[in-house]
């Protein structure tokens, strides 16, 4: 039996474990959810071209809620047998016995269930001996190595190869599943020379092992890389023109989605309280949002609560179009799910067409930043000041990398700062952006 009808069979016997589970609970609870996420795989590390761990992982427990009235009860086991799930769901009653009372707590509403859902084409299982998996990682560290003679350490490689099955079902009839895969090789080098040391990485990561890098390109990309950091000078405090390359600019919009998260908006600790329907970025700005994705990184047909994603527009014409909220946030704030329980599903952020030399060109005299640290980001306020490091660019082209210098602004201002959007995009993350050039920040340094 290969690798895929082994899942197949497996997803059939936990989707069996999650309905005995719902008719338990169904039976004397108002409402339940049950929920198991079984992933199988192997992680293999490797340091100095030898390997240094080896890690092998098959785990998953099953998850039950049940809901009293307005009283909540989980539980969970990785036992699947007939009495363990019995004792799991009497546990979960058990505990709602204690809860207090919550309005707004419950599944989500029956019309927005993914009764039926597509398939992703999310599933190209592997099953690497550790001996091929630590090779791969292994000739990332030798192409790194061998690039040039600066390059005089490995800080670790690692090939990662994992799948595994989801399941959800809910006391409205929702029951479903689906398997996907994951599979990625990194690499991170030293690079010394007489005054110092840098560090730098790269990795590849996908759905299908086919579509990944190749060692040797992680390897020299992780090289090029550290061999740039070389010699980095010291900034005059000043303020400048600031370009986020486009790995690091997706964090700029990961504070974006937690400023319209649900759960920080009824809290009231959202820099974005209030603000849908509302321009927070430049009138030419949009992201949107694509779930159903064939093969990618952040495809879902449902999200954890079992509602059917859909495609969304976030940002249009620099307007705020939706929140972001699961079934107890949307109580909260008298709105729909919009199906985002468990996270986002493939952003994609729209650009203004400029290639990444093309984008220095715009930037003129000022800094990239390629690297951000700390964590100095207050989102209810959109304060932000975080250490960085990157290059000082004059008349756009990059003189010289620069360190130990942090970039201060706002995030609301830095939004509406923002001048333009590369071409360059950065494909390895959920959050899909080119470089994100910002008008003007604050740089402290000597």
């Amino acid at each position: 039996m290969d690798v895929k009808q082994q899942v197949a069979q497996q997803r059939a016997e936990l989707e069996v474990a999650v309905k005995r589970a719902l008719d338990m609970a169904s039976k004397k609870a108002d409402a339940a959810e049950v929920a198991i996420t079984k992933t199988t795989g192997i992680s293999v590390a490797t340091r100095m071209c030898e390997v240094e761990s080896v890690e092998f992982n098959s785990d998953g427990a099953l998850g039950i809620t049940v809901y009293r009235g307005q009283r909540k009860g989980s539980a969970s086991t990785s036992d699947l047998s007939e009495k363990a799930i019995a004792e799991t769901v009497e546990a979960a009653l058990d505990i709602a016995n204690y809860t207090s009372e919550d309005p707004f707590s419950g599944p989500a509403p029956a019309e927005l269930m993914a009764y039926e859902y597509p398939d992703l084409d999310l599933f190209y299982p592997d099953e690497p001996e550790p001996d091929h998996a630590a090779e791969k990682a292994i000739a990332a560290e030798r192409a790194a190595l061998e690039y040039d003679e600066r390059i005089k350490f490995s800080d670790g490689a690692s090939y990662d190869s994992h799948y595994g099955v989801r399941v959800y079902g809910n006391s409205h009839g929702m029951l479903g599943s689906y398997a996907s895969s994951r599979h990625s090789i990194s690499c991170s080098v030293i690079a010394e020379d007489s005054k110092g040391m840098e560090r730098d990485y790269s990795y590849t990561v996908a759905r299908d092992k086919s579509e990944l890098w190749t060692p040797e390109k992680v390897g020299i990309e992780a090289a090029k890389r550290t061999i740039m950091r070389i010699e980095p000078q010291r900034m005059k405090t000043c303020q400048v023109p600031v370009m986020f390359a486009a790995d690091v600019a997706t964090g700029l919009l990961g504070h974006l989605v937690m400023g319209i998260s649900g759960s920080n908006l009824y809290r009231k600790s959202s820099f974005l309280l209030d603000k849908l329907g509302h321009q927070i970025l430049p009138e030419w700005f949009s992201v949107y949002e694509r779930p159903h994705l064939l093969k990618g990184m952040a495809s879902a047909p449902f999200d954890s609560e079992g509602v059917v994603t859909k495609d969304l527009d976030i940002i249009k014409g620099g307007e705020l179009q939706t929140y972001l909220a699961t079934s107890y946030a949307a109580r909260k704030l008298g709105m729909q799910p919009t199906g985002h329980a468990g996270g986002i599903h493939n952003w994609f952020v729209g650009n203004t067409g400029q290639s990444f030399e093309q984008m220095l060109k715009e930037l003129g005299t000022g800094v990239l930043v390629t690297e951000l640290m700390g964590q100095g980001v207050n989102i209810v306020t959109g304060d932000y000041s975080r250490g960085a490091a990157g290059f000082w660019v004059e008349n756009g082209e990059i003189k010289y990398p620069v360190s130990e210098f942090t970039i201060a602004g706002n995030l609301a201002d830095m939004y509406k700062q923002i001048v333009a959007v590369g071409a360059d995009t950065e494909f390895r993350s959920q959050i899909q952006t080119g470089s994100i050039l910002i008008e003007s920040m604050k740089i402290g340094g000597e």
